[in-house]
């Protein structure tokens, strides 16, 4: 949702030699459509659905992977501590309107209208603080990457 997950995920992976595998591409790719035109065609519950299956395909089969999920992941699979070690990327509300242009405003089904966005923010940030094992305040790119790549070389 415009955190820098995925442009923190890569950065991290290649400073770590491993791979990166996002959430989203991962469904996109294998339902051969965007996550707009699932919710569209589908509805949410679809979506939610296939994150499932997702997870437990990253649960059983994946390791030593830096893993971007969407923003609705952690709420609907609590169980998200299962895959490996989380971090959540706190970003204010106004950062991620920021970041975003009106286009990919437009891609995203549940940002579409901003009020509703910002609710959908408050609802999830307690969450997101919840099941993190590390919460990392993301203003700065560079920063951010240090801190998180502190913490995975303290515990390797």
């Amino acid at each position: 949702m415009g955190s820098g997950k995925s442009t923190i995920g890569r950065l991290l992976a290649r400073k770590l030699h491993t791979y990166f595998l996002d959430s989203d591409k991962l469904i996109e790719n294998f339902e051969n459509r965007t996550i707009p035109q699932i919710f569209e065609e589908e509805g949410e519950s679809k979506f939610r659905q296939l994150e499932m299956e997702c997870f437990n395909w990253i649960k059983t089969s994946v390791k030593g992977t830096v893993i971007s999920v969407g923003g609705g992941f952690p709420i609907y699979i609590p169980q998200i501590r299962e895959a490996g070690e989380v971090f959540y990327l706190y970003t204010p509300f106004e950062t991620i309107v920021q970041r975003l242009d009106s286009r990919e405003l437009a891609h995203r089904p549940l940002f579409r209208d901003l009020m509703e966005a910002r609710k959908l923010y408050q609802q999830r940030e307690g969450i997101y603080r919840q099941l993190a094992d590390h919460i990392i305040y993301n203003e700065n790119l560079e920063e951010t990457l240090q801190r998180i790549l502190e913490i995975v070389e303290k515990g390797a």
